[in-house]
């Protein structure tokens, strides 16, 4: 009997360190998205009116353009390289549309038209990177600073109006109750993209690109390659988010990119402290997202002045700079990796 109750002490302590420690793994793993629906909570408490079934349509819609532009940014990134002309590739995107639609093309042409400089901009980034070898900042700086000036030169400064939003624009105001059909496409489109970088050999290989090419290499995909790709879909993905900005707005704006650079970088490298601490994923990427469109809409309700925003969105920023950079630098991070 004595035995019996002193087994069943031993173990009490282990069990609870047990549950204790699955909860401290839950949120480890989870924190961003506990953190996501606390803010829902308290900003709901101070200002109900931002569960209104209409703001939610605008949170989502902002969400989900922001989505489509960083999602090959996420990859990118999680492959170890950075691309810092995604913003200035959205306005082109969405200038070259605009330009056309005003000179009298249809939306056909002119969505085409605008996500085709997308992957090209993108080729140019990844044949500079991927084959001439050169630093990815300093050729995204550059490349990032030509899209803009030429986004600027088709609307001589200004933006451009477009009279007819077409098809594009109706399908971006539809919805089902508070959820628009755009942020339906693009959790589908996450969905499928978190199942090839989770699943797939294809997305272990991203990750391994960024420990070691030359080990991407000896397994016989060529990270050249897999880099050049990575580049031309975030180049897709940034102009594709332009031409709908452009729908959305029903204009072109020469400038719209300047916005998304602290959201885009925030949103990708915060989402990397999410799941897989330290390597962007496409859920954490969502979740920051939602995260910073609650953030806007709750502080724009309780008054707050935009430079307020700013700085939490900056710390935000460096949050996810130093986790993942110090989940870069550790041993254990590499050898879980995927």
């Amino acid at each position: 009997m004595t035995e019996v109750m002193t087994d069943t002490a031993a173990r009490a302590p282990t069990e609870r360190q047990g549950h204790s420690g699955m909860l401290s793994s839950f949120v480890g793993r989870y924190w961003l998205a506990v953190t996501l629906f606390l803010m829902i909570a308290v900003f709901a408490w101070l200002r109900p009116q931002i569960l209104d079934p209409a703001n939610i349509v605008t949170i989502l819609r902002t969400s989900a353009l922001m989505a489509i532009m960083v999602l090959g940014l996420t990859w990118l990134i999680a492959a170890g390289k950075i691309d810092v002309s995604f913003m200035h590739v959205a306005a082109l995107g969405n200038m070259t549309a605009a330009w056309l639609l005003a000179g009298g093309s249809g939306w056909t042409i002119a969505a085409l038209a605008g996500i085709a400089v997308g992957a090209v901009a993108g080729l140019v980034n990844g044949f500079l990177v991927a084959v001439l070898r050169l630093p990815p900042l300093i050729v995204t700086i550059a490349t990032g600073g030509i899209c803009a000036s030429a986004a600027a030169a088709l609307g001589k400064g200004t933006s451009v109006r477009i009279a007819d939003p077409g098809i594009l624009g109706e399908l971006l105001y539809v919805s089902w109750g508070p959820i628009p059909l755009i942020a339906i496409v693009v959790a589908v489109v996450y969905a499928l993209s978190w199942y090839a970088q989770e699943k797939l050999t294809f997305g272990h290989y991203i990750f391994a690109t960024a420990q070691s090419e030359a080990a991407v290499n000896e397994a016989g995909i060529s990270s050249r390659r897999l880099l050049l790709f990575l580049f031309v879909f975030s180049g897709l993905c940034s102009a594709i988010a332009g031409v709908l900005l452009a729908a959305n707005l029903s204009s072109g704006q020469p400038m719209i990119g300047n916005s998304y650079f602290i959201d885009g970088l925030t949103a990708v490298l915060l989402g990397g402290m999410m799941i897989r601490v330290g390597k962007p994923n496409v859920i954490g990427t969502t979740t920051a997202i939602l995260l910073l469109s609650v953030l806007v809409s709750g502080s724009a309700m309780l008054g707050w002045a935009d430079y307020q925003r700013q700085i939490i969105k900056g710390l935000l920023l460096l949050l996810g700079v130093a986790v993942a950079m110090r989940a870069s630098r550790s041993p254990s991070a590499h050898a879980t990796g995927a």
